[in-house]
């Protein structure tokens, strides 16, 4: 047996957390990793122990996924070289979201959701101004350069600029199969994370009832004082052994189901988006998710609107529209899901990170970047001791019932405030019982004042009020303020940063290359590090 596995399963005998066991890998699994060890010195003698555990019959799916820029901190936090992460996953940046027929059913209907603040936005609040002079400019395209980028298929930065450094605020989009790959040998060989591939046969107790250790099929007991559960749906540690119930979110959010595949581009020079693009379809949406090599491209929908034949025949509609090189395109994978997140997320000495936590719709990509948070709250708060353990899981249970709240609130959104009525999906999403009692509250505040910096109490919100107003605003809606003094004396204010932005539009338009030019030039010659 290695060495590092014997290791692995000598427990400390004490409370004191210096051992910590993952149950599961994938990109929820690895980031956790990564995180906890580099933070936590790993590789040294003195360092916490981690071990993480996966089956080897487990391949994870790899259609493509988002991220939302905060993955350029984590990545750099954890060691690994841009150069490196772009060319080993097909990565490709990711400047934004792009809606087509959300609003009322055509594909002209668009909007952006750019990550880009709006022009001044720290003191300026455009959006009214905006609207008062009944604008015939989209809103994103009015307040920020950045969706002019993305329509023009530009990069967020140029090759001068460093490693994780940016000129407009950018994520990524990755091929997941590929960066759980490259997170795994960077965690082993880097951070002193010992990997064993093996079969969990049994959780067991304590007499205290937490858990004590996971039996595997070859390598015996994993013992360790806190036990990370990255299993999946299936939650074998946190729902199954612990007991903690599921919180289905399917009376808010529908979508339950999706079809996904994978296509290269027909040309090997075509343009690469750097936002997702999503599409309204009469019982869901198409996501298109452009990498280096090939195309991610999706439909989730609501089974309870439509069946798989039907959502089968949307999709083909979409890739007859928007076509590939389908000679070699994968089959067509189907997934199902209950939306929603279990009622505690960390319980006793058990703390679940990402679909062990919960899974909704991929709608703004919110899953990587809760798995980054959750990954460094449990770092930061790593509890040194049993004594302190509840304490810290209270915290951490309270911090994300908060935050699954809020990306459910500002997902349904998207939603709420469409036009369509041409199927029963849309119908019934737009209906007021339907809606969250918080999102309820703030579309009536929003009616009499834009959203801006007092509207949101947490100072780690998931989307900021800019968000709200990308969607809001992108949506068509309709905010009838009182006149005051203040807005008045902002009207002319608004007018200079109208211009101001314009013109920091057209020289980013004139200095940024193409996506597919940049990332072409790293993977030859490599970014500079800082």
């Amino acid at each position: 047996m290695p060495k590092a596995v014997n290791e692995a399963k000598v427990s400390s005998g004490s409370d004191t957390v210096t051992e910590l066991v993952i149950v599961g890998g994938g990109s929820a699994g690895w980031l956790t990793a990564g995180i906890l060890a580099a933070e936590h010195l790993s590789h040294t003698d003195t360092g916490l122990k981690i071990t993480l555990v996966e089956s080897p019959d487990v391949k994870p799916i790899g259609v493509g996924e988002g991220t939302w820029p905060t993955m350029r901190a984590t990545l750099k936090k954890i060691g690994i070289s841009e150069t490196e992460f772009l060319r080993e996953c097909d990565a490709s940046f990711k400047q934004g979201s792009k809606f087509c027929a959300w609003q009322n059913g055509v594909i002209a209907d668009s909007y952006h959701h750019p990550f880009s603040l709006p022009h001044q936005y720290a003191t300026y609040n455009l959006a009214e101004a905006w609207q008062a002079q009944n604008r015939q400019t989209p809103f994103a395209d009015a307040v920020s350069f950045q969706s002019h980028l993305c329509g023009g298929h530009q990069a967020p930065k140029q090759m001068t600029t460093p490693e994780y450094a940016f000129m407009a605020n950018y994520g990524y989009h990755l091929d997941a199969g590929k960066f759980a790959v490259l997170l795994q040998k960077h965690c082993t060989e880097k951070l002193g994370v010992v990997h064993v591939r093996d079969h969990v046969t049994q959780v067991n107790s304590a007499e205290n009832g937490d858990i004590a250790s996971v039996s595997t099929q070859h390598h015996g007991k994993l013992e360790a004082q806190l036990f990370v559960d990255c299993t999946g749906s299936r939650c074998l540690l946190l729902g199954e052994h612990l007991g903690v119930p599921f919180e289905s979110k399917k009376d808010t959010l529908f979508i339950d189901s999706a079809l996904a595949i994978q296509i290269p581009y027909e040309n090997p020079a075509d343009p690469i988006n750097s936002f997702t693009l999503s599409t309204a379809q009469s019982a869901g949406w198409v996501w298109d998710i452009g990498l280096q090599s090939r195309r991610g491209v999706g439909h989730v929908y609501s089974s309870s609107h439509t069946d798989k034949s039907s959502a089968e025949d949307a999709l083909q509609r979409y890739l007859d529209a928007n076509p590939g090189d389908f000679a070699k395109a994968t089959e067509v994978r189907s997934l199902s899901f209950n939306p929603g997140h279990r009622q505690k997320f960390w319980e006793r000495n058990c703390v679940a990170v990402g679909m062990a936590a919960g899974f909704i719709e991929p709608l703004e990509a919110s899953a990587l970047v809760i798995v980054e948070l959750s990954a460094s709250m449990i770092s930061d708060q790593l509890p040194a001791n049993r004594a302190v353990m509840d304490t810290v899981a209270k915290r951490f249970n309270d911090t994300f019932l908060y935050h699954w709240a809020r990306v459910i609130d500002f997902l349904k959104l998207h939603y709420a405030l469409s036009e369509r009525r041409d199927s029963s999906f849309w119908v019934d999403n737009t209906r007021p019982e339907n809606l969250p009692e918080n999102l309820q509250t703030l579309l009536n505040l929003w009616r009499y004042q834009a959203p801006w910096h007092h509207d949101l109490n947490r100072s780690d919100e998931l989307f900021s009020t800019a968000s709200f107003q990308y969607v809001l605003y992108g949506m068509g809606f309709k905010t009838e303020p009182r006149a005051t003094a203040r807005r008045r004396d902002n009207q002319a204010k608004a007018e200079q940063l109208f211009a101001e932005n314009t013109k920091r539009t057209e020289k980013m338009l004139s200095i940024m290359p193409s996506n597919r030019e940049l990332l072409d030039k790293i993977n030859e010659f490599g970014l500079q590090t800082i």
